[in-house]
């Protein structure tokens, strides 16, 4: 089956290789899963999760799955105690993966306009449009979620215009923040937000992305191991 792109190209987009919010596939991270499935259930979700491990292991793609979760069970007591699968076909999954969604804000590295090529840094000026977007009125009462993807590349005037919004959150909304280095965001953003650690992958997890993203792998068992052993956990593809 040909992979069809659905989300807009990003700073770090791989050809062939699904980005984070148009990938139906999580794997590992179960206790992190358990963990926030059960908040939102019992209605303790915090407003702020800070999502915090090495880049390649599926940090941004437990963000949208988790996005995808909130908004397919709108009534948190009734909602499954693990996230809802993501299903390619439906318009959920469809309206998410293309950035349409009313309810999901996914910022990250803007396009230069003058070179058309990607900015290094996220800027202040997508951080605010977090006003904007919290300005609007949510959808049948869901919540809305704003994504910073990785919050480690916001500059300084970023990092303080984020940390104005995580200070007075409307209710029902949700900041996710991914950083793959804890160091290099503000204390103030930190002390803010529920730090969530991810580990990198087992072996056998890994190895799963990499069959599920058509990626060519040993077809031999010591050859499998090996890749893995090498890898550390880490998807270099960025295909989780």
């Amino acid at each position: 089956m040909s992979f069809e792109r659905l989300a807009p190209e990003q700073f770090d987009t791989i050809p062939g290789i699904a980005e984070p919010a148009e990938n139906p596939l999580l794997v590992g991270h179960d206790e992190a899963i358990v963990q926030v499935a059960s908040a939102y259930r019992a209605g303790k979700l915090h407003h702020a999760l800070l999502l915090a491990g090495p880049p390649g292991i599926g940090k941004a793609t437990f963000a949208f799955h988790l996005a995808q979760h909130l908004l397919a069970n709108t009534v948190a007591a009734d909602a499954p105690p693990r996230f809802s699968q993501r299903d390619p076909s439906s318009p959920l999954f469809r309206q998410i993966a293309q950035g349409s969604h009313p309810a999901v804000l996914h910022l990250t590295r803007p396009v230069n306009d003058k070179t058309k090529g990607f900015k290094s840094v996220v800027t202040v000026d997508e951080i605010r449009k977090i006003n904007r977007f919290l300005s609007m009125t949510a959808h049948d009462g869901a919540y809305r979620i704003a994504i910073v993807d990785p919050a480690d590349d916001m500059n300084t005037n970023a990092a303080n215009a984020l940390l104005k919004n995580l200070e007075e959150p409307p209710p029902r909304t949700l900041f996710i923040l991914i950083a793959h280095s804890l160091g290099s965001l503000l204390p103030t953003i930190r002390s803010r937000c529920q730090t969530i650690k991810f580990k990198p992958l087992e072996p056998a997890a890994l190895l799963q992305v990499l069959d599920a993203s058509q990626t060519t792998v040993p077809d031999d068992e010591a050859g499998r191991a090996a890749l893995a052993a090498r890898a550390g956990g880490v998807c270099a593809t960025r295909c989780c």
